[in-house]
């Protein structure tokens, strides 16, 4: 598994991600095909309900689980989502929270990821599952 934090990707991640300014989230972590993201909601996340919107729970682990993933690829790759599935365990209404994605299986042309999102005393929130496949050439330019 290639380990590189410095992948175009990644960096491009790193400086500008119009979705991490819009949501509020960071990607604190990256390398060896983890990484760790974390967000402080507020009012802004709420559902109807008033807890946080599940939507927003998705969108910090999958940055997470896509910058992991972003870790083991060759400069000259990038890759897509083909699925992602989402657990929730708990609801959240404003606690700071921790979301560290793993690359689990890192084959020749996809990969299987998962993160766990825990609130700052370590409570299971949410488990996310994500597979991604590689793309190379010219499906890969513009990505």
């Amino acid at each position: 598994m290639k380990s590189d934090s410095h992948h175009p990707l990644i960096r491009k991640a790193l400086e500008s991600s119009p979705i991490a300014n819009l949501i509020g989230f960071t990607i604190d972590q990256v390398g060896n095909g983890r990484a760790v993201g974390s967000l402080r909601p507020g009012p802004q996340h709420a559902n109807p309900m008033g807890t946080l919107h599940g939507g927003v729970l998705c969108d910090l682990a999958d940055a997470a689980m896509g910058i992991a993933f972003a870790s083991t690829l060759e400069h000259e790759e990038s890759f897509t989502t083909l699925a992602l599935q989402i657990h929730f365990f708990s609801p959240v209404w404003d606690a700071p929270l921790r979301a560290e994605g793993r690359v689990i299986h890192r084959g020749k042309n996809a990969g299987y990821m998962e993160c766990e999102i825990q609130d700052e005393t370590g409570k299971l929130i949410a488990k996310v599952n994500s597979r991604c496949m590689i793309l190379r050439g010219d499906a890969a330019k513009g990505r």
